[in-house]
């Protein structure tokens, strides 16, 4: 299970998350909504080990992981799919999926068939670079690359974001797929409530660096979430 326990970020002098808590356990998603600049994707930085927290802890599968480098996270099962893809465009698609290959032993290092049973594009794509894939594919890849990590910790940055309906409703497949093999605790950031509505099953609403609002998905009223989406 993933523990984040009353953690602060900054970054110089401004603290972008105030004492923020959340948990995730394998075989559920734990969404994470709120406007743009609330602090959903410093949280996800901060459980990744891209922005040291200055307050606080992150345990994950009981351990402390608050002070290991992103690669160390990376190798304990932590995958994150950012916000903007960060795929490699001069590569192809083939290349970029096996970049998931760093955190495994050779033994391991071979591209799952559910990326392709998931997102069947990418199997017909397998030698066009990465930049020369839409948006949506390129998403759609960035998810694949994370699944070849073979993550029991997928965090998730805003997939929707920019995204098609068709490809949207793919994406949506993937995350319930992924959640019900039970193997996998998933965290999804997300502005859109309906796509988080379907899909989760506890919430964290965030406003100004802090956990306003959280619970399972039952517990929840949808005004109230919604008080904290709109602009």
């Amino acid at each position: 299970m993933l523990s984040v326990e009353s953690i602060d970020l900054h970054y110089g002098a401004a603290q972008a998350l105030k004492s923020v808590g959340f948990t995730a356990e394998p075989g559920q998603v734990t969404c994470v909504l709120g406007r743009n600049g609330v602090g959903k994707t410093s949280a996800l930085r901060a459980i990744a080990g891209q922005q040291p927290v200055s307050a606080g802890v992150i345990r994950w599968e009981g351990e402390d992981i608050s002070g290991l480098t992103p690669y160390k996270r990376a190798r304990k099962g932590v995958a994150l799919v950012p916000q903007g893809r960060d795929i490699f465009p001069l590569l192809s698609v083939r290349e970029n999926l096996e970049t998931g290959f760093s955190v495994l032993p050779r033994s391991q290092r071979k591209v799952p068939d559910a990326v392709f049973e998931l997102f069947p594009v990418l199997k017909s794509m397998l030698s066009r670079r990465g930049g020369d894939l839409s948006g949506g594919q390129q998403q759609q890849l960035a998810i694949g690359r994370a699944i070849v990590m073979k993550p029991r910790l997928l965090l998730l940055d805003e997939p929707t974001e920019g995204i098609q309906p068709s490809i949207i409703k793919d994406i949506g497949r993937a995350i319930t797929y992924l959640r019900n093999t039970g193997e996998m605790a998933i965290v999804l950031v997300e502005q859109y409530f309906e796509f988080a509505r379907d899909l989760a099953d506890r919430f964290a609403v965030m406003d100004r660096g802090e956990v306003v609002l959280s619970g399972a998905r039952e517990d929840l009223e949808e005004e109230a979430v919604r008080t904290h989406l709109t602009v």
